[in-house]
Parts: C-alpha cells; sequence; structure tokens
C-alpha cells in the first residue's frame, strides 16, 4: 500500500494510553511517516488551553486540530501558529442550554471553557468528579456566558450523556450549534458547523490533499464527521459501535498501541 498524504489521529482513547502517555513505539512509528513525508495531524476534542500538552503527546505533528475542529495549529514552529479559531456567542451557548433543559425538565451541569491561554481555568459548575485535574471556576450562567465560549459541556442527573445528546439534536438547531460527545461522560456544545470533518477539511484544503489520501484513527462519537470524510477510516476496538461501524476497518485498542501496530503492518 502506498503512503498516504496525510494520516490524522483522535487522541484520548485512541493514541493516548490509559495511563495518559503516549508509548515510545507509537512515537516512533508516527516520527518514521512524518520524515518519509507524510503529513501529521492530531485531531482533538481538548481545547486550546492544552495546546502545550497535546505537542508534547504527539511531537512530529505537522497540525494540531483542537476543540472539535474549533482550533487549527500550524506546528511548524515551537510557538505553533493559529491559523483557524471559532468561537461560539455566549448567548448562543446560552440558548442552548435553556432549550435542552426545557426538554429534560430540569436543571443541567454547565462547564465552559472561554479562555485559551495556557492550563487556563474552566469556568462553571464545581464538580467533584471532573475527570481531569483542571480547576474549574464556580460560576453561575451569567458569568459563563458572559462572553465568547470555545467550547460548553452539559451533564444531566438523570439521564446518560447519550440520551442528553439525543435530546440535544432534537431541539437545537444545526445553525445554532453543533453538538456531540467525546466519551467522558458531558455533551459537547460547539460552534455551528464546527466538528472533527470541518477541522480536517481545513487542513486538507489549506495543502491540497484530497480526501481519499487521508487516513484517520477514532474511538468517540466526536470522530464521526471526519470517519464519513476521510478515505480510509480506522477504529480502535473499543470505540464506541457507530464508530466501529463507520470505519473501513479495525485495529487494537490504545493500550495495545493499535494506531502504531497498524501503521507498521501497513507502512513497515
Amino acid at each position: 500500500m502506498t503512503l498516504p498524504k496525510l494520516i490524522a489521529t483522535d487522541l484520548d482513547g485512541t493514541l493516548v494510553r490509559s495511563d495518559n502517555t503516549v508509548s515510545a513505539r507509537s512515537h516512533r512509528v508516527l516520527a518514521r511517516l512524518a520524515d518519509a513525508g507524510v503529513t501529521l495531524v492530531a485531531i482533538t476534542g481538548r481545547g486550546p488551553r492544552l495546546l502545550e500538552l497535546c505537542r508534547r503527546d504527539v511531537p512530529s505533528a505537522h497540525y494540531l486540530v483542537m476543540a472539535q475542529g474549533g482550533y487549527i495549529y500550524d506546528c511548524a514552529t515551537p510557538q505553533s501558529t493559529l491559523l483557524h479559531e471559532t468561537l461560539m456567542p455566549g448567548h448562543h451557548a446560552a440558548e442552548v442550554v435553556g432549550l435542552i433543559e426545557r426538554r429534560v425538565a430540569h436543571d443541567l451541569t454547565v462547564i465552559a471553557e472561554t479562555d485559551p491561554s495556557h492550563d487556563a481555568p474552566l469556568i462553571g459548575h464545581v464538580i467533584a468528579d471532573w475527570p481531569w485535574p483542571v480547576p474549574i471556576l464556580a460560576g453561575g450562567l451569567d458569568e459563563i456566558f458572559g462572553g465568547s465560549v470555545i467550547k460548553t459541556f452539559l451533564r444531566s442527573p438523570t439521564v446518560s450523556a447519550l440520551e442528553l445528546l439525543d435530546v440535544g439534536r432534537s431541539v437545537v438547531p444545526g445553525e445554532l450549534a453543533t453538538l456531540t460527545e467525546a466519551g467522558i461522560g458531558f455533551v459537547e456544545v460547539c460552534p455551528p458547523g464546527t466538528d472533527k470533518g470541518s477541522g480536517l477539511r481545513r487542513v486538507a484544503d489549506r495543502l491540497g490533499i484530497h480526501r481519499d489520501d487521508i487516513i484517520v484513527f477514532g474511538d468517540a462519537l466526536n470522530d464521526l464527521p471526519m470517519f464519513e470524510w476521510a478515505g480510509h477510516a480506522v477504529a480502535v476496538t473499543a470505540a464506541h459501535p457507530d464508530v466501529k461501524a463507520a470505519a473501513d476497518e479495525v485495529t487494537g485498542t490504545n493500550d495495545e498501541d493499535g494506531v502504531a501496530a497498524y501503521l507498521e503492518r501497513l507502512f513497515g
């Protein structure tokens, strides 16, 4: 099989292992492909506040697509050049919350990412089980949505994230917001038209690369837009069933270095 022109991989649950590290094997395989002229794109739901962490996780990446496609960086320099930024007006995000709360008839846990600077805190409802050691500044809806928002996290006390996602998609028009779920127990509210597929298309268009020359790797529902767009999609074994159904092939889990194993098998 000839080398693709571009390889894009999700991070958490796909390339990054359960201990939050990327193996030496994965680093080695990706670096070898980059040296061979393949463009590498790390594509993640992580927001721009975690830019430095993403660069450490995938030092060979030529581009980073972050915040579900809302931020794109050229990694040719240590400073990482911002190529694209999409923000959501706070009052639009507040409208999304209101629409969903009226349908489920209860208040939601609401946390937002509003500051792109390094390790900036989130703002919203402080909870004990946020999945990462990230500070959350306590704030009500007025404080959360007082300005522009990168993305908003929503959780219900009574229904699962996937059920809440279905509710949200039934009541929130696409021109107001894009809703997704990344496997962490929250619905994520992003600017309209913003997803991993749109982010990857921006990079490919910039480079003049056709989608048939692209391989993507992923595991969660937020990866579906790029699976549906790219020429070849590979899911890890533990991926959401809908993601596996959309994939052309399935590889091993993140803890089995499934991305590296697939690339080694194809390209040595």
